[in-house]
């Protein structure tokens, strides 16, 4: 009930950030994992760059941030009654 608004939109920013980079981790494993299976079955050479990986993972981060904004304001701007009540 005490918390400052710039807490709650950090707390609502990480949340987002995270669930996106572990749903882009999880994305980038199945379609790592998926173009090897292929790759196998095709005798054919997998190639994975670091870049790509870190561009995956950086639009994910970003994708967090940019959607997450919104709820984050909307939740740091609510009064504590109204967020007791639709809890």
């Amino acid at each position: 009930l005490g918390a400052k608004t710039s807490t709650i939109l950090f707390q609502f920013l990480t949340e987002s950030i995270i669930l996106c980079v572990i749903g882009g981790a999880i994305g980038l494993l199945l379609g790592v994992s998926g173009a090897a299976l292929v790759s196998s079955i095709m005798k054919i050479p997998l190639t994975v760059k670091a870049s790509t990986v870190a561009l995956a993972i950086g639009f994910s981060t970003l994708i967090g941030v940019v959607f997450g904004v919104y709820p984050a304001r909307r939740a740091a701007k609510m009064p504590p009654i109204e967020a007791l009540r639709r809890d």
